[in-house]
């Protein structure tokens, strides 16, 4: 009879436990969540839950398993792998708990700066912060894992003695993954370039939308994704339209003949962009800016608050102003001159013809 209670009372004592820590960390999180709403980490700290119960169920069946007289004659095994499982479930509630805070950091920070690209910053650098502090936990929990086996323990002198060596090898091998490593690490506290700025990579425009230790993704603006190396930006030029301010100065360029009214054109296009939502009120201009035998170059300039508005106004400028000169003065639109080609001359016969002399 007590080979079967003291399994079910061991295990139900587990279960018990594990809800009601559960249960108690959910309610003590979440009355220190109502009494200071301006602070989202004990909100964020109840993700934590699952990993602290599965820390305690494992923890306590760790600690009387062998009360229980669970499989006696594998006792060793079973008290190796409930180790094992417990130091995963420990670095599984470290990272989810440091994810918490620093995440409640970035929200805190994020609610109170003014400075939309210094906000950008803060986050990029929390990001890779986190993945950082995630793979060095993952790290050290496997490292404790294989600590556990004795067989591990005794070679561990011999690795130790060879570990230069090793690491040279290893350095060779992951030559470019380290290249990453540094590079995304290099980004995020270089201000490079940030999560949510506009950058022109190979000739496509898109916004920066995840960096990671060895790779950054770009969304273009037609819903593509652009993924490449964190080297890339570090090894190679690129345009980053968000860094030192958001604001654009759009250009559109119309080729048009040489009798354009440019006057005319000129306060036109003050009336688009006064009328334009995408215009932010700064400068606009126009001028001719080349000239070739068969027309002339016309440069519209139209300042805007960001890449996307700057877009907007140069299709509409381009738009409203082709309509115009095509209802108004289509005699300015290009054209292609034509004319009849110049007949040759008729060649010379090299004698004369002699005279026709009727006789009578």
């Amino acid at each position: 009879m007590q080979d079967v209670l003291r399994p079910l009372i061991v295990v139900g004592g587990a279960l018990g436990l594990t809800l009601a820590a559960g249960w108690a960390a959910d309610r003590l999180l979440c009355r220190a969540d109502a009494r200071h709403p301006e602070t989202p980490l004990w909100g964020l700290l109840r993700r934590c839950r699952i990993p602290l119960q599965v820390v305690v169920a494992v923890a306590v069946l760790r600690g009387f398993h062998e009360q229980a007289h669970i499989a006696r004659d594998h006792a060793v095994s079973i008290s190796r792998m409930l180790t094992l499982a417990l130091i995963a479930a420990a670095g599984w509630l470290t990272v989810r708990g440091s994810a918490a805070v620093v995440e409640s950091s970035y929200s805190r920070y994020a609610a109170t700066a003014h400075d939309a690209a210094r906000v950008r910053r803060v986050r990029t650098q929390v990001t890779l912060t986190q993945r950082v502090v995630s793979a060095v936990i993952a790290v050290v929990a496997a490292a404790a894992m294989l600590l556990t086996f004795p067989e591990m323990r005794a070679v561990g002198t011999s690795v130790l003695a060879s570990a230069g060596l090793l690491g040279i090898v290893a350095g060779i091998a992951a030559q470019s993954t380290l290249g990453n490593l540094f590079a995304g690490l290099q980004i995020a506290f270089g201000d490079m370039v940030r999560i949510g700025d506009e950058v022109v990579v190979d000739g496509e425009w898109g916004t920066v939308e995840e960096i990671t230790l060895t790779f950054l993704s770009v969304r273009t603006w037609d819903e593509r994704r652009i993924t490449m190396p964190v080297s890339y930006f570090t090894s190679k030029p690129f345009e980053n339209w968000s860094r030192g301010g958001t604001q654009m100065t759009g250009a559109i360029f119309f080729h048009l003949d040489h009798s354009a009214p440019i006057e005319e054109m000129r306060s036109k296009l003050h009336e688009v962009v006064r009328e334009s939502t995408a215009w932010d009120g700064r400068a606009w201009n126009l001028a001719v800016t080349d000239t070739t035998p068969t027309s002339i170059e016309v440069r519209a300039l139209a300042t805007a608050r960001d890449a996307d508005a700057a877009w907007r106004i140069r299709c509409e400028v381009r738009e409203k102003l082709i309509a115009w000169l095509c209802a108004e003065h289509p005699y300015a639109l290009p054209r292609i001159p034509t004319a009849p080609a110049p007949t040759p001359p008729r060649p010379r016969s090299a004698e004369p013809e002699a005279a026709h002399v009727e006789l009578p």
